[in-house]
């Protein structure tokens, strides 16, 4: 699955719930529960958080690619993946970025044993209205027939100016 790693100040797996009765991830606020729990509705039910960042794509600096909560199903929640290859290469064409940034995304639902069938929603960033159709026709092939929800933005820019792409996913196992 990949490196993992866990919040650095409380023990893996921890939540801590705040008087509000909200979930925190502990380290956001102190930990206050014995083991890990997460409050859904009025049910307590146990789950792991595993921070991920696999090998087949390149590491990030300052977030994790992925974090993989468990409890009775998998809910993997994923940042968004750029058109940068695991030597940190990006191609000069929208279109390479693109089928990189599918590669990347692909990579981490595998590391994780999923597959874009798992996936439940996407949010997708482009900077150029003219990559539209590159990226609806690269979506398909990816996606075939699974239809997750799906949210495209179109945006000035995204964190280095030679990205035209950045793609986020939620999968659920």
């Amino acid at each position: 699955m990949g490196t993992s790693r866990r919040e650095p100040c409380c023990q893996p797996g921890r939540y801590a719930v705040h008087p509000d009765r909200s979930s925190r991830l502990a380290g956001a606020i102190r930990p206050l529960a014995p083991s890990p729990r997460a409050i859904i509705g009025r049910h307590a039910m146990p789950v792991d958080i595993t921070h991920s960042n696999p090998a087949a794509v390149r590491a990030p600096t300052g977030y994790t690619h992925a974090i993989q909560i468990s409890g009775e199903h998998r809910r993997l929640i994923i940042s968004g993946q750029v058109g940068m290859a695991v030597d940190g290469s990006v191609s000069s064409s929208g279109e390479g970025q693109i089928a990189q940034a599918f590669a990347n995304l692909r990579a981490i639902l595998s590391a994780h044993g999923m597959g874009v069938e798992n996936i439940v929603k996407t949010t997708s960033f482009l900077t150029d209205r003219g990559m539209l159709d590159a990226f609806r026709s690269a979506r398909s092939v990816v996606f075939g027939d699974h239809a997750p929800a799906s949210t495209l933005l179109f945006v000035a820019g995204l964190a280095d100016p030679r990205w035209v792409v950045e793609i986020e996913a939620e999968a659920v196992a």
